[in-house]
């Protein structure tokens, strides 16, 4: 018997279902994570992205994922324009060391890695290809728990400018090879060395005229919270569409729209970045989805050699970031910088992507090294980057080396001071 009026089925899942079964599940794993008291919500939202992934329970299916990319776009479009608002270059030429730090940082971890994955017989291209994108660290998981915490004060600024850095230098060391990619496999001249030419200046052409019209709309419009809101949204949604369009880099057209945007507008036209709760509900779904794309199978296959790029990394960035010790900081707070720069995962998992689409076979075992790098560095990586942040002293209520502001003080007696001046003489002693 034949009713029309029924359901198919098995059902469909269309993306409204998808979109609250991501959010409702990454709020469930944040909030279970943030009851822990050490485990920061963003590691709860890939945790329980990856209990719902294909990898384990497959409540999430992989075209499910695939349906979730635009909600993921938009999430990594936000971060990577916010991230560049942050990077102020006058600052840069002023604090000369800092730029040393990424130059170090950046150089010392290409090293490293390209070092460690040709002792695995690694071909050298692959481990230069491997190196490149392990330059780059996730803006997304710092930022997040940045504002989860609510750090302020110089090692959090410097993280970010730093983190900000590592995705620039990363893109353009991955560019530098495009060509030498090209000619292993038998390309002409002219896609080897246009190819890549033609991809940086698109995407640095988009960001340039999103910008300006960026600047001018904001000197037009009113100059509140809820027309900036949408104003930044629009603008970067569109900087999204007109890449892909254009086949530029997504990637590289937001941070750089976001350090055009924060370097040129001399006039204030735009106000601080705060996307608001309007942003976190992407934020959300972008870790669940990612922890869902986790896979174990990739750190199996890539086995010791995917441990060895993330201890080759760390050791790199750690060592080159001590030159901030030049910058304001002490040895405690640099070696502290090194670990905000252990997550990795959006510019490098768009690299993989990229290489994967135009050269499959080459980026075979690319991919699952670096893949399986990823398994392991946004496990470790949030829970890192709290604690670093936490031992800073640089989030509220909490002092230098992790200890809450308010045991200090407790068992002391009633003292005429402000409160804040309690705590500094707590801090000095």
């Amino acid at each position: 018997m034949n009713w029309p009026f029924l359901p198919p089925w098995p059902p469909d899942i269309n993306g409204f279902i998808l979109f609250g079964l991501l959010m409702l599940a990454g709020l469930l794993g944040g909030e279970l994570a943030h009851r822990s008291g050490f485990v920061p919500r963003i590691t709860g939202f890939i945790a329980i992205g990856f209990v719902l992934g294909p990898s384990l329970t497959g409540v999430l299916t992989p075209e499910m994922l695939d349906g979730a990319q635009v909600f993921v776009d938009v999430a990594l479009g936000l971060i990577l324009f916010q991230l560049g608002r942050l990077l102020d270059l006058s600052l840069a030429r002023r604090e000369r060391s800092l730029f040393a730090a990424a130059i170090a940082e950046a150089g010392l971890a290409f090293a490293g890695v390209f070092a460690v994955l040709t002792l695995f017989d690694i071909a050298p291209m692959q481990a230069a290809v491997a190196a490149a994108i392990g330059i780059s660290s996730s803006p997304a998981v710092v930022l997040l728990v940045v504002k989860e915490l609510g750090a302020e004060g110089p090692l959090t600024d410097r993280s970010l400018m730093l983190v900000a850095m590592n995705n620039i230098l990363s893109f353009l060391a991955y560019t530098a090879l495009l060509p030498f990619i090209h000619y292993a496999h038998n390309s002409g001249w002219e896609i080897a060395v246009l190819e890549p030419l033609y991809v940086l200046c698109v995407s640095l052409g988009i960001a340039g005229v999103f910008a300006w019209l960026l600047l001018r709309l904001a000197r037009l419009l009113p100059k509140d919270e809820t027309t900036q809101f949408a104003l930044l949204i629009g603008m970067v949604v569109g900087t999204v569409g007109v890449a892909q369009l254009a086949n530029g880099s997504m990637l590289l057209s937001l941070l750089a729209l976001g350090v055009m945007t924060r370097n040129l507008d001399r006039h204030s036209h735009v106000l601080p970045v705060d996307f608001g709760s309007g942003g976190e509900i992407f934020f959300v779904i972008l870790f669940v989805v990612a922890g869902a794309r986790l896979h174990l199978a990739d750190l199996s296959s890539a086995g010791f050699a995917a441990v060895a790029f993330v201890l080759a990394r760390f050791v790199g960035k750690s060592a080159g970031v001590m030159l901030l010790t030049r910058a304001g900081l002490d040895f405690r707070q640099s070696a502290l910088t090194g670990l905000t720069l252990v997550p990795m995962a959006g510019m490098a998992i768009g690299l993989t992507q990229m290489t994967a689409a135009r050269y499959p076979e080459f980026a075979a075992t690319l991919s699952a090294i670096v893949l399986g790098a990823i398994v392991i560095l946004e496990t470790i990586g949030p829970v890192l980057t709290e604690y670093a942040l936490k031992q800073s002293g640089e989030v509220p209520g909490i002092l230098a080396g992790g200890a809450r502001a308010s045991s200090v003080n407790e068992h002391q007696p009633p003292s005429d001071e402000p409160d804040g001046s309690a705590v500094m003489e707590s801090k000095d002693a």
